[in-house]
């Protein structure tokens, strides 16, 4: 299916968008946490440590998710009012994202897997993932800081995507209420009549002497009667 061959966003789109949107806003702020726990507090470094990794591979998995269902679904078309370079922009930023929804928790994974520490991924704190590759520390730096300055690039990106479709949908653009509600809002018939006005299209005007021509004329007044017979004319 052609990838703007729907009209609307699914219900499932929707809400793997937003579902994945929520759980970034939080793994981010909680790496940073959980890094600045001290080891006297072991458990709950730990804990948090778990859960970090627990939502990283929600986030890969919803995002897969979403690829799959979108190369089945397709997407909505863009506002045609968007300039072709704003279009541009939206669709690079697009796939920034994607490629970073991904790559954040897969280096993730991989520094857990190579930590000297050797502590294991527990998925929901319960179930074990097991790491593909053994401990190294000089792997483990390198994809430490990648995957800690990747995960700031996300949420940079994300960020500005934020504010744009803030911006685009207070400048009167449907992008924002199309993701949130699945629809286009629906134009009513005073706004559809000001729409030309508000979007500062100037409006055909019809030249005076069209007007006048194009006026409805009432019926022709009667004639004047006349008497009969024709009164005689008065001597001077």
């Amino acid at each position: 299916m052609p990838a703007e061959a729907r009209g609307d966003w699914t219900p499932a789109q929707r809400r793997l968008h937003w579902w994945t949107a929520c759980l970034v806003v939080i793994a981010f702020p909680l790496g940073w946490i959980m890094v600045g726990i001290s080891l006297d507090q072991l458990f709950l470094k730990f804990a948090l440590y778990q859960l970090h990794k627990t939502i990283g591979i929600l986030v890969f998995v919803l995002v897969l998710a979403r690829l799959t269902v979108r190369s089945r679904r397709g997407r909505p078309a863009w506002d045609a009012t968007l300039f072709a370079w704003q279009r541009r922009a939206a669709e690079t930023m697009h796939a920034l994202l994607y490629v970073l929804l991904v790559g954040v928790p897969l280096l993730g994974y991989l520094t857990a897997a190579t930590a000297p520490a050797r502590i294991p991924t527990l998925f929901l704190g319960v179930l074990p993932i097991p790491h593909i590759v053994g401990a190294d520390a000089f792997w483990f730096d390198i994809l430490r800081q990648t995957h800690r300055a990747l995960a700031v690039l996300l949420v940079a990106l994300g960020f500005g995507h934020a504010v744009a479709a803030i911006v685009n949908h207070l400048n009167g653009h449907p992008g924002l209420t199309v993701m949130w509600t699945g629809r286009e809002p629906r134009m009513s018939s005073g706004s559809a009549a000001r729409s030309p006005r508000s979007a500062g299209q100037r409006t055909p005007t019809t030249p005076p002497a069209a007007r006048s021509r194009a006026r409805p004329r009432g019926p022709r007044a009667a004639p004047r009667s006349r008497s009969w017979p024709p009164r005689p004319a008065s001597p001077r």
